[in-house]
């Protein structure tokens, strides 16, 4: 194989160059290379095609939208009509009534955004000095300033020098390090807490009994702004529309992209509560100076549509609380295996299997060994830090769920006996 121009992100290009896997087409739960071979997409890409592979009516919606309008600004007060039909979609899903939407062109900027507007909300009301943005450790949110400052694996920040100031990384898992940090830099500092629903990127680790709910309310005692990032658990992966739902919790911002078009095309954005969007709203206003040249762009509002169509008509939402546990079942045949330490599932369809820290020492490759044993079964998964991840479309089957686990079993078998 030829080396490439292509710059993959997340790789090491010396390593990549000049040995990539091709995908050339793909249809419902597969994808298929440059060889024709078929692979059962275990991670929906990269979480996000949740109606899976080959849709026509997404297609047809993004032509037909491509031969009408493919594109306009919408910069100041010029809009289009699909970006006003998408709005007022999301908010009437959303757990937030009378919220607004700001979109962009994926969960990056949707991070970047919430956390400007957190901030400038403060402003608007008087209390400039609320600047803080605060994530959690092992959390992922995207990978532009805010994001990369704000990210909870540390390798994603390494050699990028001094981003953006006042951000802080609170313990993963206990809500009550917030309190600690309000306490040590000052409730009145802090602007917003960003939690993912369950944490992805990061090696897909769930919340415990009653986290989400408490740092609800904790955020509210130091009051500041709960956003929620739901940008890989939106649209059916935790088998609610937006992730919260699942924990009764109304946050002030929602974070989404991926699932929203089902990776179809990009787009993302954040839905604002009424209370944070009014001093922008109402009285003489403000203008919120931020935005992405494509922001509302009309082809990906109408693939959007589309999609939130097919998760509709085809009641694909609930499957992602349907299927959690057969994907959990699946998941925990691999603890039989001693170089197994744990398998993170049950909520929402997705998961991972932790390799043993003594076994990954010894082996450094072990993940990527054990990712291309899968892909020898003809199953694509992903490494993540210390585990292997797997985030099927919302369209996956209880046997090739059952597949997945099997597989896994052998993959791990053939690698761990070799070493």
């Amino acid at each position: 194989m030829q080396p490439t121009a292509f710059w993959h992100p997340f790789a090491n290009m010396a390593e990549v160059s000049a040995n990539r896997l091709t995908i050339t087409r793909a249809q419902g739960n597969y994808v298929y290379d440059d060889s024709g071979r078929e692979y059962l997409d275990a991670t929906a890409s990269l979480w996000y095609v949740n109606v899976g592979h080959g849709r026509s009516e997404i297609a047809e919606a993004i032509a037909a939208q491509a031969n009408k309008l493919a594109c306009y600004s919408t910069f100041s007060d010029v809009t289009n009509e699909p970006a006003e039909a998408l709005a007022a979609r999301v908010v009437e899903l959303s757990p937030m009534p009378g919220s607004k939407v700001f979109f962009g062109s994926g969960g990056g900027d949707a991070i970047d955004t919430a956390a400007k507007l957190a901030r400038r909300y403060f402003f608007e009301l008087g209390a400039p000095e609320r600047q803080i943005v605060v994530s959690r450790r092992d959390s992922y949110h995207g990978t532009h300033g805010f994001g990369t400052s704000l990210a909870g694996i540390a390798p994603n920040r390494v050699g990028y020098g001094d981003l953006i100031e006042g951000v802080a990384i609170i313990d993963r898992d206990d809500p009550e390090d917030l309190l600690r940090l309000a306490s040590e830099a000052g409730a009145d500092k802090i602007a917003a807490v960003f939690v993912e629903p369950v944490i992805g990127a990061g090696g897909v680790h769930l919340p415990g009994e009653g986290y989400i709910e408490r740092m609800r309310e904790i955020t509210r005692e130091i009051g500041a702004l709960l956003v929620i990032d739901s940008v890989i658990c939106g649209f059916g992966r935790l088998g609610e529309w937006f992730g919260p739902e699942r924990f009764g919790v109304v946050p002030d911002m929602i974070t989404f992209a991926k699932g929203i078009t089902s990776g179809y095309i990009p787009l993302g954005g954040v839905i604002v509560s009424a209370a944070v969007s009014e001093p922008f709203f109402s009285g003489k206003g403000a203008a919120f100076r931020h935005g992405p040249t494509y922001a509302g762009h009309p082809i990906a509002c109408a693939a959007a549509m589309a999609n939130l169509d097919i998760l509709e008509g085809e009641k694909l939402i609930p499957k992602g609380k349907e299927l959690e546990n057969p994907l959990a079942e699946a998941l925990r045949i691999t603890l039989d295996s001693p170089i197994v330490a744990e398998v993170r599932a049950g909520l929402g369809l997705l998961g991972a299997v932790e390799i043993t820290p003594e076994y990954r020492s010894a082996n450094p490759a072990a993940l990527v060994n054990i990712q291309l044993a899968m892909r020898e079964r003809g199953i694509l998964i992903r490494p993540l830090v210390s585990s292997l991840a797997v985030s099927p479309p919302l369209t996956i089957t209880e046997s090739e769920i059952e597949r997945i686990g099997s597989g896994f079993v052998e993959a791990i078998k053939a690698v761990s006996s070799k070493s």
